[in-house]
């Protein structure tokens, strides 16, 4: 038994040998790793795993006209692996092989019979192997039960008998433990790949957070030469790849890496495998050099992936990374180049609804500053009019103070002023009100001294507006509007207060309501959002109200005024 052993053990390590490097293949590893491999990749595997098996035959110690050998090995992991189709049709491979070699021979019939045998087996016990909890166990005990199997059939069909009982009784103990224990080291192999990938996956997850925080803010300005040139550093910095690129649907816009001297920033796309890419909008994969379709011939990039990105529904160009070994691409690079695309794309389209919503905020504030209620603009006329018979120096200051407002109005431009002047433009609006409506509106301005800070225009006087239309107006005797202004913990506080009819709490949930069309609320919305948009949710308006009691407008100013834009 020992001088079958050793023999069996050193050919053992020349197949675990092979094994590792077959497994540290690139092309052989995305097959292991890919879990929804196709016919083309199982018809590879099958090829793969039954030269194995005649690497084990060719390997084999001779014995009394037969061999003991490792050609079990191949294919019962070929089958485990695989699946029925890879174990069926590597054991084909091997087994015929082992037949047409020893044509003749008293065991070559046998030993093709149990070769593909073993490898349905292995091949139909594939879906409990792979739940298995200790893989190492099942493939050690499936090699045990194979090789028992082996032996039968040798019996069953090897002539003469008394020969091939002789040869059971000497090959059996030594081959069956040398193999089983070959296929599970091999499985420890196969698994040392997946958990690689784990770990190279949980990396990469890292790699896409890191790559996030540095690169998202280069695309808020959008998706150009500019964003993509830093984008493409930090990609390939952070990633190892050889090469990054992206395009627009015309052009590159920026390359890095290894081919930087023929792949320019500016020159036009001609390879079609990324046109494919933009028109289909589908991941492309290129594995060689030739499918990547590059017209320099000393171009050292032999794989790459490529990935649309978008804008909303719109295809705005492709990301790109290369390697310069040919089918390096792997199931992980794929997965890293979509994240990283979608990230891109989610990104842009976030920047384009901000822009949308930008230009919307500020034509809705051009309307709110441009917004002169018309009956307003006519009775303040009227009201001048009417004092240029009676008081005709009232109706100057009256006519200087509508100039002051409507100037101030349509000062659309300008992102903060000076609290000073917002209250200037205040007093003006509420000097126009008191010509018109005169004891029945009441304004006290209680402001500390010394206060410097800068607000929204157009934040405060619609507010007292409100309270003059909506409370003081709508009661016989009128009544007043307190304006305080004071500074507050680490900033400044702003109130307006009225003693008017006041108002309910559906009615407050109305005007806060975002979504608000209605053209009354509509300036007291834009207050609100403008606010939340400058310092943040803590500076959004703040609602008290009864029936009867009057109504308490307020909004908190950080020290300093310091905006968020």
């Amino acid at each position: 038994m020992s001088a079958i052993l050793v023999p069996m053990f050193y050919e053992l390590s020349v197949l675990i040998t092979i094994a590792f490097i077959i497994s540290r293949l690139p092309l052989f590893k995305n097959l292991i790793i890919d879990r929804s491999i196709n016919l083309y990749h199982k018809i590879i595997l099958s090829i793969i795993f039954g030269l194995f098996g005649i690497i084990g035959t060719y390997t084999g110690i001779s014995i009394d006209g037969a061999l003991a050998n490792g050609r079990a090995i191949g294919v019962i992991i070929g089958g485990l692996l695989g699946g029925p189709f890879v174990g069926v049709l590597s054991g084909l491979i091997a087994g015929l092989h082992r037949y047409l070699i020893d044509l003749g021979g008293f065991t070559a019939i046998s030993c093709a019979i149990s070769t593909i045998v073993e490898a349905i087996i292995a091949g139909f016990l594939s879906f409990k192997f792979k739940g298995a909890k200790n893989k190492f166990l099942f493939a050690f005990t499936t090699g045990l039960l194979n090789e028992t199997l082996q032996m039968i059939i040798i019996l069953l069909t090897a002539r003469p008998y008394t020969k091939a009982l002789h040869l059971v009784k000497i090959i059996w103990l030594p081959m069956s433990f040398a193999n089983s224990l070959g296929i599970g080291i091999f499985i420890l192999i196969i698994e040392s790949i997946f958990i690689e990938k784990e770990k190279i996956l949980a990396n990469q997850a890292l790699v896409i957070t890191e790559i996030a925080d540095r690169m998202m803010k280069y695309f808020k300005d959008g998706y150009n030469e500019t964003s993509a040139l830093s984008a493409a550093k930090i990609i390939k910095k952070l990633t190892g790849v050889d090469a990054v690129a992206f395009t627009d649907k015309e052009k590159i816009l920026a390359h890095v890496g290894i081919g930087n001297d023929h792949h320019k920033c500016g020159d036009k796309l001609h390879t079609q495998i990324t046109k494919n890419a933009i028109s289909t909008g589908r991941i492309k994969i290129a594995q060689t050099k030739n499918e990547i379709e590059c017209d320099n011939l000393r171009c050292s990039l032999k794989s790459a992936v490529i990935s649309p990105i978008y804008k909303g529904k719109e295809i705005v160009g492709v990301f790109k990374m290369y390697k310069i070994e040919a089918y390096a691409i792997s199931d992980i690079d794929v997965k890293l180049a979509q994240g990283l695309s979608r990230l891109i794309s989610t990104q842009l389209e976030i920047h384009d609804i901000e822009n949308k919503e930008k230009l919307l905020d500020k034509a809705r504030f051009k309307a709110l500053q441009a917004q002169i209620n018309p009956h307003f603009l006519f009775n303040s006329l009227n009201t001048i009019m009417s004092l240029c018979r009676t008081k005709p120096l009232m109706a100057r200051e009256v006519l200087f103070n509508l100039s002051l407002f409507l100037r101030r109005n349509m000062e659309i431009d300008i992102d903060l002023i000076s609290i000073d002047k917002e209250i200037d433009h205040v007093k003006s609006f509420v000097y126009i009100q008191k010509a018109r409506f005169g004891n029945k509106i009441n304004v006290n301005y209680n402001i500390e001294d010394n206060l410097n800070f800068y607000i929204p225009p157009l934040t405060i006087q619609p507010l007292v507006e409100n309270s003059i239309k909506h409370g003081l107006l709508k009661r016989d005797s009128g009544g007043t509007v307190d304006i305080i202004i004071k500074n507050y913990k680490r900033g400044y506080m702003i109130t307006v207060k009225d003693d008017g009819i006041g108002t309910d709490e559906e009615y407050i949930k109305s005007i806060l309501n975002k979504d608000n069309k209605c053209n009354e609320k509509i300036g007291l919305v834009n207050v609100n959002k403008r606010l939340q948009s400058y310092f943040g949710s803590e500076s959004s308006l703040k609602f008290k109200s009864k029936v009867g009691q009057g109504t308490t407008i307020s909004f908190y100013i950080p020290q300093g005024g310091n905006c968020k834009k």
